[in-house]
């Protein structure tokens, strides 16, 4: 059996489009790689790999950022919605409404729009990371079509397995890592 995924939810697009909007004005980035330097640790040999990142960029001041939100709010009649100096911002919807596929789908358009690569998907428990995971196991036909079968890979973070993290930052395709916030406390 396989699922069918409808790519015209509107209030499903509403919500893309609310967070995709914040960065309205953002250019569209090819990769720019930015170089690390041969690290040098106290007493020690210097660490001989260098290795290429490729950093999502935001190049919006500040102030354009808070000028998208407000507008945001105001397009969707948010009267309360808070000030947004900290940069911290939600998306609240109603149990059942395809928040997980929202915020995947964010995700892709954030890609297509801005060229962004990295996203990292912090959840609250095990069960919703693994919830997480099997909904991109099941929608990668739909993304796929949906955006033009652009390459991307998707994973559990795992602390023990560094070599992860450094293909998560030394891709040049479209990264998604999964982790709970207790793995991500644990790493601090």
């Amino acid at each position: 059996m396989k699922f069918k995924f409808d790519a015209n939810q509107d209030f499903q697009l509403q919500a893309v489009n609310a967070i995709t909007d914040i960065f309205e004005g953002q250019p569209r980035r090819q990769s720019v790689v930015v170089n690390v330097p041969t690290l040098h640790v106290s007493g020690r040999l210097p660490l001989q790999d260098t290795f290429g990142i490729y950093p999502n960029e935001l190049t919006l001041s500040d102030e354009e950022v808070i000028a998208n939100v407000h507008k945001v709010q105001e397009r969707n009649k948010i009267k309360n919605g808070g000030t947004v100096d900290d940069f911290d911002s939600s998306i609240e919807t109603e149990t059942g409404t395809g928040k997980t596929y929202v915020y995947l789908r964010t995700v892709f358009e954030l890609n297509k729009k801005y060229g962004w690569k990295k996203f990292i998907i912090l959840v609250p428990s095990v069960a919703i990371r693994e919830g997480v995971v099997k909904t991109l196991q099941i929608t990668k036909d739909h993304f796929s079509e949906l955006y033009d079968n652009v390459p991307y890979r998707f994973y559990e973070y795992q602390s023990k397995n560094i070599s992860q993290v450094k293909r998560f930052a030394d891709s040049n395709n479209l990264e998604i890592m999964v982790m709970t916030v207790g793995a991500f406390n644990k790493d601090a």
